[in-house]
């Protein structure tokens, strides 16, 4: 089944937040084998050119590591997994409270809303 895209942003990046979130939820867990390229491109529903380009990119970003006969391997970096984790969750949050401010709840509100929601 393909994955879903966006229009408005470049599929690699797409392709790259989407292998991210798998590493970050664990789906793709620690020091694991990825699918070779074609696969993902073929579960994905992407050029294989595009892949590796996402692939390209999360190596850059120290995520994914090439064994020259084995394939490429998620990191063992806790701390790099643990700050990728972050940057989603802080974007979550941003998102989430520029949405409420733009209904117009104040900060206190917001705040309110989270706890309560919470508690529940």
């Amino acid at each position: 089944m393909p994955w879903e895209f966006d229009t408005e942003r470049p599929i690699y990046i797409q392709l790259v937040d989407y292998i991210k979130w798998m590493i970050i939820t664990e789906e793709l867990p620690k020091g694991s084998k990825l699918k070779s390229v074609r696969e993902l491109a073929q579960e994905a529903g992407v050029n294989p050119n595009t892949m590796q380009r996402a692939l390209q990119k999360l190596e850059a970003d120290q995520l994914l590591y090439s064994q020259r006969t084995s394939g490429r391997f998620i990191t063992e970096d806790e701390q790099l997994i643990k700050n990728i984790k972050r940057e989603f969750a802080e974007e979550k949050v941003r998102t989430f409270v520029q949405s409420m401010i733009q209904l117009g709840y104040k900060q206190g509100e917001v705040i309110e809303f989270i706890q309560s929601w919470m508690e529940e």
